[in-house]
């Protein structure tokens, strides 16, 4: 029923939204968390040991939670990225994308994402071109 060119845009669609929110995390919440782990920085960088570590991130709880969500969520998208690519799209994964796009088309051009997924710019542009 749905083509599988635009479930293919609908998931590039979704690859590029997970590493944008992970990019604008890293932007972000990464700068601050590290700023306010700057004295303990120091402290690292004079004398290190996993027990001056552990102090700091202890002591420094919003800087930590910050840099752990960084770290978590980019490894979350790399691990769910890499599956995709590895062994596929899960059943569950690929009926909930045919849905998502059968759902666009049924809304029509008033969707947010009908001009990504089913009437792509990349299409339109190459058509232009011939005439």
């Amino acid at each position: 029923m749905t083509n599988q060119t635009e479930i293919q845009r609908l998931h590039r669609l979704i690859v590029l939204g997970r590493w944008l929110v992970v990019g604008l995390l890293w932007v972000t919440v990464a700068p601050l968390s590290l700023r306010g782990l700057q004295p303990e920085i120091v402290l690292w960088f004079d004398h290190f040991t996993w027990t001056a570590v552990r102090y700091g991130l202890a002591h420094h709880r919003w800087s930590t939670f910050g840099l752990s969500l960084c770290l978590g969520l980019t490894t979350a998208v790399l691990v769910w990225q890499s599956r995709n690519i590895l062994l596929g799209f899960p059943s569950k994964y690929q009926t909930r994308l045919e849905q998502q796009v059968r759902q666009i088309r049924h809304q029509g051009s008033s969707h947010p994402l009908w001009k990504w997924v089913i009437n792509s710019p990349s299409e339109n542009s190459s058509t232009n071109s011939l005439k």
